[in-house]
């Protein structure tokens, strides 16, 4: 059984998400999962905030018994020296109760493997960054005080499913918040860039396609990087003034760069399969290494649409994401490497 932790409100998306995809999916309102017999084919999964391959449902009252758990599960499994993270968090309530029983689940599980199996302790990692080959990712989710999941995904499968597997846990990244800025809309540059592991850096060319009033050249103007915005309407005054941004006004589904720049940025408010085949574009073409391009839906009928993205984008990419992110409205991002430039 495979547990997925939907977006926000994105259950029911999900559920029909993994059916397109060829598995049987049945979403939970007790716990607020969505179960499927079989990963998808094609692992990409927008409506999913985090996923749980292989998981074990876990019904245990008692704080050591998880911990006993979650050891019987990894020994053995885990590669030997190699780097493996805890993601130990709660999917119920609302208060802190959650919280300290997870921190009393973990400070057990830390006195038996020091007890029992130093070499795994030794081997314990924390943080966010991009998972390696090496990487493994062992998950707790509590979704009541005594049930819950644990999952186990062993190196190298990690690396494979990245694009549906989050080292942030339960998959969520806290909006930025910066009110210098243009709009709100500059966050979901700034977490689909964490999502990836890669940022816009000083030096680099970028291309905002529908760039009006500023806020994702404003990201990239911040971090040192010289924008060319493309729109029908100006950008807002003190962006229009900075030398590091090349405004032309101009139908931003027409424009191409003179040479392949570094970031195709795109939050423009379009049909989604504009967008879509304004991104595969750029792809076959070659124009760009890198991307962010926001998917708009009115509604909800649209969504399959998705799934030709999932299957024509990956061979053109060394890495290709698509997730409905934290900052999102009834919106998807596809962001990810182009392969070969």
């Amino acid at each position: 059984m495979h547990a997925f932790l939907p977006a926000v409100d994105c259950a029911p998306f999900l559920a029909a998400e993994l059916e397109r995809s060829g598995a049987k999916a049945q979403a939970d309102e007790a716990t607020g999962f969505v179960f499927a017999d079989t990963l998808p084919a094609l692992p990409y999964l927008a409506f999913a905030r985090q996923s749980l391959p292989e998981s074990t449902e876990v019904k245990d009252a008692s704080i050591n018994g998880w911990a006993d758990q979650i050891i019987t599960r990894i020994a053995g499994v885990l590669p030997d020296a190699q780097p493996w993270r805890l993601h130990l968090w709660t999917a119920y309530g609302e208060g802190r109760a959650g919280l300290h029983r997870c921190s009393l689940i973990r400070a057990a599980l830390n006195e038996r493997l020091k007890k029992r199996r130093r070499a795994l302790l030794r081997s314990l990692e924390d943080g966010t960054a991009p998972f390696t080959q090496e990487t493994s990712l062992v998950q707790a989710v509590l979704t009541g005080p005594d049930a819950g999941y644990i999952s186990v995904s062993s190196a190298p499968q990690t690396l494979a499913l990245r694009a549906i597997l989050s080292p942030f846990i339960g998959g969520n990244i806290p909006h930025a918040e910066d009110k210098a800025a243009p709009s709100r809309a500059f966050a979901k540059v700034i977490e689909a860039e964490l999502r990836l592991g890669q940022q816009i850096e000083r030096g680099q060319t970028c291309v905002d396609l529908g760039a009006s009033p500023g806020s994702w050249s404003y990201v990239a103007i911040q971090r040192g990087a010289r924008v060319t915005a493309i729109d029908r309407s100006p950008l807002r005054d003190d962006l229009m003034r900075n030398p590091r941004l090349d405004f032309i006004q101009a139908d931003a589904f027409k424009f191409r760069p003179e040479q392949p720049v570094d970031w195709l940025i795109c939050d423009i408010i379009a049909a989604p399969q504009r967008s879509i085949d304004l991104l595969l574009e750029w792809l076959r073409e070659r124009q760009m290494r890198r991307f962010i391009v926001t998917l708009k839906f009115k509604g909800t009928d649209e969504y399959a649409l998705m799934d030709q993205l999932k299957e024509l984008a990956p061979p053109l990419c060394q890495d290709f994401r698509l997730n409905r992110l934290c900052a999102n409205k009834n919106e998807v991002t596809a962001f990810g490497i182009a392969a070969g430039i």
